[in-house]
């Protein structure tokens, strides 16, 4: 390190000190270097992760989620498709973000979670799990990715862990997909089941329709919830199912329950982010379950609005918006320029 700062031509007087003055500034190079980098000036565009002032949330880990779990504080789980929704969500505060296939259609365009692919949930999920520093993350598997054997679906939740960089996978069914919860959770991968609704066999269920409404169908979900628990799956997704059965399945089991569209009576709530923060033109629809608790889309349309009016008229950009030339180096280029 002496020999570096000698040869330092930023440090030359450093020549003439003695070796204990040496070994001082060397001990103080790393923080002057991190002022001075901290004063630089950037002529692009920063990080979306920018900087602040708030301190960092502890990690949010399973043993996090099981203890408040246990003293009865709602979980809270909020859907991101990419690093601007994950950072936002991670900063409000989310104790577990969801890559969940629904990115399909407010991500993608898709018609339903069908089409999404491996590769399409992969890119995404590690688009958010560079955004997201303290929060639980969870990658969707999506359909045909789990269903054909327990082999199929470890495999694939192998790949969201190592390639999608989350800490854990959601899979939908029930006690069906048992055998295949149980062999990934011995693999060590943290697993959320996802039971009642489940979209992506909505042309098994005839659409999209509430499940439970029925003793007999009640009484189906609850083994699956039995079932999926015994397996070893971490929570469950409850979707779609009538608030009272959803109540009563909770306090039968051991694990948390994450609702949607199923009642505040679960361990916590997850919602899509596009659905609750209203980032979408008025007439479309959302489900009964939604509510709204922002209008970005509003906000997005008269900011883009106004940027396009200002382009147009030549307000922007400003003279605060451009960089700066001395004034005769802008001159000396004039008469450069006329020359040629």
């Amino acid at each position: 390190m002496a020999h570096f700062i000698l040869k330092s031509r930023a440090l030359l007087p450093c020549l003439t000190m003695q070796p204990s003055v040496v070994f001082e500034v060397a001990k103080s190079l790393p923080s002057l270097w991190r002022q001075r980098r901290l004063q630089q000036q950037r002529w692009s565009s920063h990080s979306p992760l920018g900087a602040t002032s708030d301190p960092p949330r502890k990690k949010i880990t399973l043993g996090s989620i099981r203890s408040l779990y246990k003293k009865g504080e709602p979980i809270t789980v909020m859907t991101a498709h990419d690093f601007p929704s994950a950072h936002v969500a991670d900063a409000a505060g989310m104790d577990v973000i969801l890559v969940g296939d629904s990115l399909a259609m407010v991500a993608l365009g898709m018609n339903d979670t069908s089409e999404v692919t491996v590769e399409d949930m992969l890119l995404h999920c590690r688009s958010v799990a560079r955004a997201t520093r303290s929060a639980f993350t969870v990658g969707d598997l999506p359909m045909g990715s789990y269903e054909i054997s327990p082999e199929q679906a470890l495999g694939t939740a192998i790949q969201f862990i190592k390639n999608g960089r989350v800490q854990g996978i959601k899979l939908e069914g029930g006690k069906e997909m048992a055998p295949t919860i149980s062999k990934i959770t011995k693999a060590g991968i943290p697993v959320l089941a996802h039971i009642g609704l489940t979209p992506q066999r909505q042309n098994a269920l005839g659409g999209f329709k509430v499940q439970g409404k029925t003793s007999k169908g009640a009484l189906s979900v609850l083994e699956d919830a039995l079932a999926v628990q015994e397996a070893g799956c971490f929570g469950m997704v409850l979707e779609a199912v009538p608030a009272e059965v959803a109540s009563i399945i909770t306090q039968k089991l051991s694990v948390p329950t994450i609702g949607i569209g199923a009642g505040n009576g679960c361990s916590g709530q997850v919602l899509v982010q596009v659905d609750m923060s209203g980032y979408f033109p008025p007439g479309r629809f959302i489900p009964k379950f939604v509510k709204q608790y922002g209008n970005v889309w509003a906000e997005s349309f008269r900011a883009i609005e106004s940027y396009r009016e200002e382009v147009k008229t030549r307000q922007y950009p400003a003279k605060e918006h451009t960089y700066p030339i001395p004034k005769e180096e802008l001159e000396a280029f004039v008469r450069d320029v006329k020359k040629l």
